[in-house]
C-alpha cells in the first residue's frame, strides 16, 4: 500500500466537528504510515496491486536448456508450459466509527483523537492478523483459513495444504515435502536449508531456491533457540567455538499475530526464500483498493462518523518459497 485516501463530507467543516478534522487526518496518515513500516506481512508476502474483482496467477515450467548440435547442427526445440493455476478473489472490508456530540463536548482534544487512532490501528491490526491466519491454517494442516467473517483458502495452487508430504510436479519427477516434524536446532536448520535448495520444479528441474529467512511464532524458549543459533560467529555446539556458518546469513521474523493462530504448546518455525517468493508468487497478497476513510455529519444525531473501506485478500501458490520444521506429523530431517 502507499497511502490512505481520506475524504471529508461538505457539511463537517461547518460542524462543530470542523476543527478537529485536521489533526486528525494528520493524526491518521500519520498512524497509517508508522503501521505500514512494522508491518510484517510485506516482508512474509509478494505485494501486489490487484486488477479487478480476482486475479489469476501461475507459474512457467522450466526449459531442457541448451544441447550440443555441431558444426551447422540444427536448432533444437525447447519448450514450456503453464504450471498449476490459483485465482484469488478479492475481499471487501469496511467498518465504522462514531463519535458523538456530547463526547466530542466534553472530552479534551487527545481523548476526542484517540477514537480515530483506534479505528486506523485496528485495520492494520486486521490486515496483520487475516495474514496470520492463513499462514496459521497452513501450518495446521487446514484447508481454509477464517478470520473476521471472512473465509479464504489455505491451500497451494496444487491443491495440496502449503506444507505437504507430496506435492506432485505438473510435468515429470518425484512428489516433494516441504513439512517436518524436526524440532529447531543448528543441524535442523542446516538440514532445511539444504532440503529447499535441492527443491525441483514441475519439470524435475533444480531450481534457484535459496532460504534466507526464518519466521517464528513469539514464544520465549524458540526465539533464544533461533537467535543463539545464527546470532554468534562461533558454534554454540562446539566446545572450542569452532565457526558458525549460520552467522549473519537469515533475516529473523518473530510475529506475535501468528501465536493465536498455531495449536498451543507446539513450536513450528519456518524458512522462506524472500526473492523466490517475489519473483514466483509463494504467498501472494493483493490490494485491489486502498483504505479510504470518510468522515461525515449524521443528520439525524449530529455525530461525527467515520467509515472505512478497503479491497484485499491473500493466498499461496508456488509452496516451494517456503518450508515448515516443528510440525506434528511429517517427513524427517535427521
Amino acid at each position: 500500500m502507499s497511502g490512505i485516501v481520506i475524504t471529508e463530507n461538505s457539511g463537517v467543516n461547518d460542524s462543530f466537528f470542523g476543527k478537529c478534522q485536521g489533526p486528525v487526518r494528520m493524526l491518521i496518515e500519520k498512524r497509517g504510515k508508522a503501521y505500514e513500516q512494522k508491518s510484517a506481512i510485506k516482508n512474509l508476502f509478494f505485494m501486489t496491486k490487484s486488477k479487478g474483482a480476482l486475479d489469476r496467477y501461475t507459474s512457467v515450467t522450466g526449459t531442457k536448456g541448451f544441447e550440443a548440435t555441431g558444426e551447422n547442427g540444427a536448432y533444437p526445440v525447447d519448450s514450456m508450459r503453464e504450471g498449476y493455476p490459483r485465482i484469488i478473489e478479492n475481499i471487501t472490508w469496511k467498518n465504522s466509527l462514531t463519535i458523538s456530540r456530547e463526547m466530542a463536548d466534553d472530552s479534551e482534544a487527545m481523548d476526542f483523537q484517540k477514537k480515530p487512532e483506534e479505528f486506523i490501528s485496528g485495520y492494520y491490526a486486521t490486515r496483520e492478523k487475516f495474514g496470520a491466519a492463513l499462514f496459521g491454517a497452513a501450518i495446521s494442516g487446514k484447508h481454509s483459513a477464517t478470520y473476521a467473517k471472512a473465509t479464504v483458502s489455505a491451500l497451494a495452487a496444487d491443491g495440496k495444504t502449503l506444507f505437504h508430504q507430496k506435492h506432485k510436479p505438473l510435468v515429470s519427477g518425484d512428489e516433494q515435502s516441504n513439512i517436518f516434524t524436526d524440532a529447531f536446532s543448528v543441524d535442523a536448520l542446516g538440514a532445511l536449508e539444504c532440503e529447499m535448495q535441492n527443491f525441483r520444479g514441475d519439470n524435475n528441474d533444480i531450481l534457484d531456491v535459496a532460504p534466507d529467512t526464518i519466521l517464528i511464532p513469539n514464544i520465549y524458549s524458540l526465539k533464544r533457540e533461533v537467535f543463539a543459533a545464527v546470532g554468534a560467529d562461533k558454534d554454540p555446539t562446539t566446545a572450542n567455538n569452532g565457526f558458525n556458518y549460520q552467522f549473519g546469513r537469515w533475516n529473523i521474523i518473530v510475529w506475535n499475530y501468528l501465536n493465536q493462530f498455531i495449536t498451543a504448546g507446539t513450536r513450528p518455525w519456518i524458512l522462506l526464500d524472500s526473492n523466490y517468493n517475489n519473483l514466483y508468487g509463494g504467498a501472494v497478497w493483493q490490494d485491489r483498493t486502498e483504505l479510504e476513510v470518510k468522515s461525515t455529519i449524521d443528520d439525524n444525531t449530529d455525530a461525527n462518523v467515520w467509515r472505512g473501506y478497503a479491497r484485499f485478500n491473500a493466498g499461496f501458490v508456488d509452496w516451494r518459497f517456503a518450508a515448515l520444521g516443528g510440525a506434528a506429523a511429517g517427513s524427517t530431517l535427521l
